[in-house]
C-alpha cells in the first residue's frame, strides 16, 4: 500500500497542476512466478493449491480485497484497470513479434529472450553483469544461452491448472510479457510514466525495457518513478520472519485507515519508512489535530490578507513539485493549522491542500466521550487481575463495568471502552 500512496499522490499532483491522467494498472493473476528470477511455478497456482481454491477464486478473493484496501486509503482506481488473463492472445501476438524478429528464441520448456540481442542490458540499474558473481543465480534451464535470459511463454506440464494453447503447445506467459503487452495496448509504444516498487527495478522493470526494444526499439516510458521499502520496527518484512501487516490490522486497533496514509507523508517516497506502532499512534493523533485545525479555521472570525494564502499555497505547490516532497509540503500544512489568526480563507486552503492529501481534512470528528473516573479504576483493577490470570476476577469486572454501561474491548496493545 506504500507503492499504491505513492503513486495515487502523483496521480493527485498531475492533476493539481492541470494535466488529464490515464492511468493503467494491471493485475497479474497469471504468470508471476515464485521466484523473480523467472524460477519456480506460477504464485496463482501455489496459492490454490495451499488454499484449496480455483485460480479464478484466489484472482477474485485477493483483487476483491486490494480495492477495498484501496478505498479505506481514499485512493483513486485508474482509468483502466486490466487483468492478464484477458490479455493472452495480445501476451501471445508479442512474442511471436519478438521470435519473428530474433529477439526470442525456443528451449524444450520455454520460449526465453535473447538478452545478448541488446545493444545496453540492463538498463535501470546499470548493474555490469561480466562483474556479477559467477553461479549468483541458480541455472535452472540448462538450454538458456544466458543465465539472464528470461521466460517469456512456458511451456505447461499436463497437469498444469492454467494453460492456453499456443504455437509452441499448450502453455502460459512469463510475468514481465503482460506488461509490455497491456502497455502498448493502453498507451502505445511510449508513455510518460511506469511506477513500482523499487523491487522491480533489476528484474521485472529489466525485462520490461528489453521486451519493449525488441518489439519497437523503445524504452517504454520515459520516467521511471519507484518507491522505497516499508521496514518494520527497523527490519525487513517478510512472512518469514511473521512481521507483515495488512491494513486490516491498523483498522483493528481502533485506527481510521487514513491514519497510514499520514504516517507515509513523514518520509518521502525514494527513502526507506520505518513503520512501529507508536509511529502509528502519533499520526492518528495529528489526523485529529489536522481535522480539528481545519474546522477552527472554518469558524474563526479573523480576516487574513490574500499575500499570505498565496505565499501558504505557492511553497506548497513548490513541495510536491519537487519530486513529491511530502514531509516538505507537510509542513506547510502544519504551519497553516497553525496559523496565530482563524480564518476561512486557511479553511478553504486546507481543502485545496487535501486535493492531495486525500486525508479528508473536512471530516467531522466524533465526540469522545469522556470515561468516569469510576469506570478507568474498574478498568485498571481487571488489568491487574488479567496480568495475575486471575481470569474469574476479571470476568466479574468486566461484567461490573457492563452493568454501569460502558463495554470493553480487549486489543493488542491495551483496551477499548465505549458507552452501551
Amino acid at each position: 500500500m506504500r507503492t499504491n500512496i505513492f503513486q495515487d499522490v502523483l496521480r493527485k499532483v498531475l492533476r493539481y497542476n492541470g494535466y488529464e491522467i490515464k492511468h493503467v494498472m494491471n493485475i497479474t493473476d497469471v504468470g508471476h512466478l515464485v521466484s523473480d528470477g523467472d524460477e519456480g511455478e506460477d504464485k496463482m497456482i501455489k496459492s490454490a493449491r495451499e488454499e484449496n481454491k480455483s485460480p479464478l477464486e484466489i484472482a477474485q478473493h485477493y483483487t476483491e480485497l486490494f480495492f477495498n484496501d484501496l478505498k479505506e486509503l481514499n485512493l483513486e482506481i485508474p482509468e483502466v484497470v486490466c487483468k492478464a488473463t484477458d490479455h493472452i492472445n495480445i501476451m501471445l501476438e508479442y512474442v511471436k513479434e519478438l521470435m519473428n524478429k530474433g529477439y526470442a528464441y525456443e528451449t524444450s520448456t520455454a520460449i526465453y529472450f535473447d538478452i545478448s540481442k541488446l545493444d545496453k542490458y540492463p538498463v535501470l540499474s546499470n548493474l555490469n553483469l561480466e562483474e556479477q558473481k559467477a553461479g549468483a543465480r541458480v541455472e535452472v534451464d540448462k538450454e538458456k544461452k544466458s543465465p539472464y535470459d528470461f521466460a517469456l511463454w512456458i511451456k505447461a506440464p499436463e497437469n498444469h491448472l492454467m494453460k492456453w494453447d499456443s504455437p509452441w503447445g499448450p502453455s502460459y506467459p512469463g510475468w514481465h510479457i503482460e506488461c509490455s503487452a497491456m502497455g502498448r495496448k493502453y498507451l502505445g509504444e511510449q508513455f510518460d510514466i511506469h511506477t513500482g516498487g523499487i523491487d522491480l527495478i533489476p528484474t521485472h522493470h529489466e525485462n520490461e525495457i528489453a521486451q519493449s526494444k525488441g518489439a519497437c526499439g523503445k524504452v517504454p516510458a520515459r520516467y521511471w518513478m519507484h518507491g522505497e521499502y516499508l521496514l518494520i520496527n527497523g527490519g525487513k518484512m517478510s512472512k518469514s520472519l511473521g512481521n507483515v501487516y495488512l491494513l486490516k490490522d491498523i483498522i483493528d486497533r481502533g485506527y481510521e485507515a487514513l491514519v497510514y496514509k499520514l504516517f507515509s507523508y513523514s518520509c518521502h517516497y525514494r527513502n526507506k519508512l520505518n513503520f512501529t506502532w507508536e509511529g502509528i499512534e502519533a499520526a492518528s493523533k495529528s489526523l485529529e489535530r489536522l481535522r480539528n485545525g481545519y474546522r477552527l479555521h472554518k469558524e474563526g472570525k479573523d480576516d487574513v490578507e490574500d499575500s499570505v494564502v498565496s505565499e501558504l499555497e505557492e511553497r506548497f505547490h513548490k513541495a510536491i513539485n519537487d519530486d513529491l516532497n511530502m514531509p516538505l509540503a507537510m509542513g506547510v500544512v502544519w504551519e497553516t493549522v497553525r496559523f496565530d489568526k482563524k480564518s476561512p480563507k486557511l479553511a478553504n486552503l486546507l481543502l485545496k491542500f487535501d486535493q492531495v492529501l486525500g486525508l479528508n481534512v473536512d471530516k467531522e470528528q466524533e465526540n469522545k466521550e469522556e470515561i468516569p473516573e469510576e469506570i478507568m479504576e474498574l478498568v485498571e483493577k481487571r488489568k491487574i487481575a488479567r496480568e495475575n490470570k486471575d481470569w474469574a476476577k476479571s470476568d466479574e469486572l468486566r461484567d461490573l463495568i457492563k452493568e454501569k454501561g460502558y463495554d470493553i474491548k480487549d486489543l493488542k496493545d491495551g483496551v477499548e471502552i465505549k458507552k452501551i
